[in-house]
């Protein structure tokens, strides 16, 4: 009796695993049958947000389901890559992350706090953008080059300061990359995103900004700003005649991509249609002319490629915010 409740017990089991696989597979060939959301884990009006629209618009039409673009900021996006890394990994939440992703993981370690979430948790689908950050200051600023700029900082350590979307965020991270190289000192101010650490440098309460295009290049059209170098290798296709730092003798790079992703246990079918509908997303010509108005021109990478590119900029990244250590 003993034994036959056994056998039992494991074809009851067989049947269920069976059953959960078919309906797996069910679900996986229907998918999308409901309305997406897009997590962007910042306010709204920065890079992720500009990237995020287009992108879910263009990936709606392929997928035909509505993908519903959500802002959940805080934590400097902590908070929203959270929610996506530890939500159901069914194809119905995304996120459309910068390159902050690689970040905060481990600037939580350096303040001694348990991270919220892990960059493994998360898998990347596509690159869309990637824009090596901008240094910019206003206007009536007396510095016309980064040499200029430089040489202010070094002769009044501390005097100056710079805005930036928060602690060891995609602003913060490359300006003191580029402290620690030119050696020179500035008081970093952090604001909650990417619009307010503008406003703060349009206003006068702070002397710079490292930005992406996208944030700051309305006003250095309209002549409120000036860039004095980009953080990249080549010329910026909306900032032709900007410098590298490269070029002016600081050998740092620093690029603020736009990225999607979802869970990483997500299903294969499910990733492989989403990276098709990225595909073609990422070369709709509307999606291109959107974000190329914002400043930033569509820098494609699929899935393997975009995590080989992750893999060593996380690298970089680590060694930066390990350089800066533990803020009061």
């Amino acid at each position: 009796m003993k034994r036959r409740f056994i056998k039992l017990s494991m074809a009851t089991l067989a049947v269920a695993t069976l059953s959960s696989i078919t309906s797996l597979a069910v679900a996986d060939d229907v998918w999308p049958s409901k309305p997406i959301t897009m997590i962007v884990p910042f306010p709204p009006g920065g890079v992720a947000d500009t990237v995020a629209r287009p992108v879910a618009a263009a990936l709606g039409r392929e997928l035909k389901q509505s993908i519903i673009v959500e802002n959940k900021g805080g934590a400097g996006g902590a908070i929203g890559m959270a929610q996506v890394a530890k939500s159901a990994p069914n194809g119905y939440t995304l996120l459309m992350a910068l390159s902050s992703i690689a970040i905060i993981p481990e600037a939580d370690r350096v303040i001694g706090k348990e991270p919220l979430f892990q960059l493994p948790q998360l898998k990347p689908i596509a690159r869309f953008t990637a824009d090596p950050t901008v240094l910019v200051v206003r206007a009536d600023s007396p510095w016309n080059s980064v040499n200029d700029f430089v040489a202010a900082m070094r002769s009044k350590p501390g005097r100056y300061s710079y805005s930036s979307s928060g602690n060891y965020g995609t602003m913060h991270v490359p300006m003191e990359m580029l402290k620690a190289n030119a050696k020179f000192s500035m008081l970093h101010v952090p604001y909650t995103g990417a619009a307010p650490a503008v406003l703060a440098l349009l206003s006068g309460q702070v002397d710079a900004v490292s930005t992406g295009p996208a944030s700051v290049l309305q006003h250095i059209k309209s002549g409120k700003l000036k860039a004095l170098a980009h953080w990249g290798n080549g010329p910026l296709a909306a900032l032709p005649d900007v410098p590298s730092l490269k070029e002016a003798g600081y050998p740092v790079e620093f690029a603020q991509w736009s990225g999607l992703f979802v869970p990483a246990a997500t299903p294969e079918p499910i990733v492989a249609k989403l990276r098709e509908a990225a595909r073609i997303a990422a070369n709709d010509p509307t999606v291109k002319q959107t974000i190329a108005n914002a400043g930033s021109p569509v820098l494609y990478m699929d899935s393997q490629e975009f995590q080989s590119y992750i893999n060593v900029d996380a690298q970089r990244m680590k060694e930066a915010v390990q350089r800066i250590g533990k803020l009061n």
